[in-house]
């Protein structure tokens, strides 16, 4: 799902302009970068949670000349499911079956 097809479900399901949806959207997701920034974690029991990991510094190559090149130190946003969405998604795909697989139920 793109970000224009979640505002369309907004739209649809709250019965607001594609507009009003698309602000609605934006002011959630601002709202998860701007925590992130101020180093906080998001949490949406039962869906998951937002939060930060540490790189460290390193050094690597470039690909092109293979000279090392220092890559610095970042905090990289990564997100953990839910118990409540795991259990969800694994009950809507069956035991082992992966999205798309062959002979999966749509």
């Amino acid at each position: 799902m793109t970000k224009a097809e979640l505002v369309d479900e907004v739209a649809r399901v709250v019965q607001l302009t594609k507009k009003q949806a698309e602000t609605i959207v934006n002011i959630v997701f601002d709202s998860i970068v701007d925590s992130l920034r101020s180093g906080q974690k998001i949490e949406l029991r039962g869906f998951g949670s937002f939060r930060l990991r540490s790189r460290k510094s390193r050094t690597g190559r470039n690909p092109k000349t293979g000279e090392k090149v220092e890559v610095p130190s970042k905090k990289i946003p990564y997100f953990k499911p839910g118990k409540e969405l795991k259990e969800l998604i694994n009950k809507t795909l069956g035991e082992g079956e992966a999205p798309g697989a062959v002979g999966a139920s749509d």
